[in-house]
């Protein structure tokens, strides 16, 4: 079972690293087995379809963001050390973005992607309305709460095309939400 889910993990390695190497156009699945250590016949017994790679891929870039959130912050601190955290990322780990823009522009053009990529974003658009919404409960905001998520969200797909401004972007977006106070 350990073998099993080591093999899962090393596709999907190897996905992730033909698509921030090379995009879409060079993923192709009998390279990325044989970089796993696999026959590409093997490749299905862990992922039936390619869109099933794709989307566990998906999971894996995401994965990594999630734990950005803390909870044990004020609302505009917890906003400062999420965005932050992921503006680091943009410059340290730009490869996990490279995916994600790969990813969202597949989505335009491929409908079980699109899904995939909604339902993603739909968990960090949650995420992002509690933080907002508790914010306006204990009065340290007086926001619209969709405009703000879209605001943030907006943001950070922006940054993204250009990661050396991400952090000071991210700083000036956080102060408009902390009073202009660093």
């Amino acid at each position: 079972m350990a073998d099993q889910v080591d093999r899962r993990q090393a596709l999907i390695h190897a996905a992730f690293s033909a698509i921030a190497e090379r995009g879409f156009e060079g993923f192709r699945l009998r390279p990325i087995a044989a970089t796993a250590g696999i026959d590409h016949s093997t490749l299905h017994h862990y992922f039936p379809t390619k869109e099933d790679l794709i989307a566990s891929v998906l999971e894996h870039v995401t994965s990594q963001l999630q734990a950005t959130m803390r909870t044990d912050l004020e609302p505009a601190a917890r906003l400062r050390h999420h965005l932050g955290a992921i503006a680091t990322a943009i410059v340290e780990r730009p490869e996990l973005f490279i995916v994600l823009d790969e990813l969202d522009l597949r989505a335009r053009r491929d409908a079980f992607m699109a899904v995939d990529i909604r339902n993603d974003e739909q968990g960090w658009r949650v995420a992002l309305a509690a933080l907002f919404e508790e914010g306006i409960e204990q009065r340290a905001w007086s926001v619209d709460v969709d405009a703000s998520v879209e605001l943030v969200i907006a943001t950070l797909k922006g940054i993204r095309l250009r990661p050396g401004s991400a952090e000071a972007v991210v700083e000036q977006l956080c102060d408009l939400y902390s009073g202009g106070t660093s």
